[in-house]
């Protein structure tokens, strides 16, 4: 097959998305098709187009087999309505003119990675234009998900932005999901059940695993003999990090503990503030690090931190992150209720507290630093549960059957209908929820 990939971030950016996008890139590549991607400049999470990427608007080279085509965006570090606005069009219109320009020949299929819709929206009109399928991939749910960070505001805006979300589930040949609970939102805005397909996130095993040696790391960073509370991602307004840093000054009496934080985002700034008004000794917080290079810094934890604020729609969120976490053997304190804290739940591998509850989280690791076996036990089995279910190579098969079956104009979910899933279900929560977006309605 030949496949274009639409999606605003990848690498050498550092997140989910770029993760995700990429292994899928390279395994279909190895696979024998033609993958091509077109991508922004690389500025993510700063909003600064990285050095080497400067002063030009196209870069079109190979990379792994992969055909990469990256384009000029707005990227500003300061991340107002506005700016972002023109962040995600200007890809939007570079995007147009890259696939219908530089992407040339004929495709198959088109895959397309949402959010931001505006990315999906291009994919739609150069699948269009090319009289190839698209199938749309939804990592999270907008502009739902954009209204309760206040990334999105007007009445006028958000309603063009959910018929626009509408409008591309029902015109998507196919839709992948990466949780369940997308899955229902998803067919509940329209889209008939039959091409939809829980397509999760996971690991990758020869990335992620306990057998990093962290002794010296521990030594360079001054962790020796210290109980190491771990977090590594994005450091963004979803991820509740100020209340970590509560929790941190609670229990900054405790010699033994420290908090390590590896990464960057729109809230560091604050962070560090809090910090150094707070004369938070026991945190350290360290620049971004490549995915290649990250796994030292996981196996340097003793127990790692998987948060979101606490909202109604992020009980429908699973973060990676854990899969990667848990990969490395590492237990995770989690701050995610609904499907993540029933994969939790399930797996054995950590305890959930409340979301935005510093005194929770100060209990919790009062509790889980005094033992040991208890953390070695939750550690292996967590990573056994996600080499069972959560490994990336598995969802990368799948999503080659519903690209295969969508250019052959089949029904991915073959002769029986009804909505696809990779052979690893992900647990449901116990309780009844709130369908997301309903606090938006």
């Amino acid at each position: 097959m030949r496949i274009l990939f639409f999606t605003q971030f990848y690498p050498p950016e550092v997140g989910a998305t770029q993760t995700r996008m990429q292994h899928f890139a390279q395994r279909l590549v190895e696979n024998g098709h033609h993958v091509t991607v077109i991508a922004e400049m690389p500025n993510h999470p700063k909003g600064i187009i990285f050095e080497g990427y400067r002063s030009r608007l196209v870069q079109h080279i190979i990379e792994d087999g992969i055909e990469v085509i990256r384009i000029w965006v707005y990227a500003s570090p300061r991340k107002t309505f506005l700016r972002r606005m023109l962040f995600y069009n200007t890809y939007m219109l570079h995007a147009i003119l890259a696939g219908l320009c530089l992407a040339r020949g004929r495709y198959d299929v088109i895959f397309a990675t949402s959010p931001p819709l505006p990315v999906v929206f291009s994919a739609y009109l150069v699948s269009r234009m090319k009289h190839c399928p698209f199938v749309m991939d939804v990592r999270d749910i907008w502009p739902a998900v954009g209204v309760v960070l206040g990334e999105i505001r007007g009445q006028a805006i958000i309603r063009g932005a959910e018929k626009l979300e509408r409008f591309l589930y029902v015109k998507a040949a196919a839709v992948t999901c990466v949780t369940r609970r997308f899955v229902d939102d998803v067919i509940g805005k329209g889209a008939d059940s039959a091409k939809v397909s829980f397509l999760p996130n996971g690991t990758i095993p020869e990335l992620f695993n306990p057998q990093h040696s962290d002794g010296e790391l521990r030594r360079k960073l001054g962790l020796e003999g210290k109980f190491v509370v771990g977090f590594c991602g994005n450091h963004g307004v979803a991820q509740g990090l100020p209340e970590i840093l509560e929790a941190a000054r609670l229990l900054k009496n405790r010699d033994k503990l420290r908090f390590l934080f590896v990464g960057e985002g729109p809230v560091k700034s604050h962070l560090l503030e809090m910090k150094a008004r707070d004369e938070l000794h026991n945190v350290l917080f360290l620049p971004q690090v490549p995915i290649s290079e990250i796994a030292p810094y996981i196996n340097a934890a003793d127990i790692m931190l998987v948060p979101l604020r606490k909202d109604d729609i992020f009980t429908a969120f699973i973060p990676s992150k854990m899969f990667d976490f848990m990969a490395c053997g590492k237990p995770i304190i989690l701050g995610v209720d609904g499907e993540a804290r029933a994969i939790l739940e399930a797996s054995g591998g950590g305890v959930y507290v409340e979301p935005d509850n510093p005194q929770a989280l100060a209990s919790a690791l009062t509790m889980l630093s005094g033992n040991a076996d208890l953390l070695s036990d939750m550690g292996r089995r967590g990573r056994e549960y996600v080499l069972q279910h959560y490994v990336r190579d598995q969802q990368v098969e799948s999503l080659e059957e519903i690209l295969a079956a969508v250019a052959k104009l089949i029904s991915p979910c073959g002769d029986g209908g009804g909505v696809r899933s990779i052979h690893n279900p992900t647990p449901r929560p116990q309780q009844e929820e709130k369908k997301i977006g309903e606090r938006n309605r």
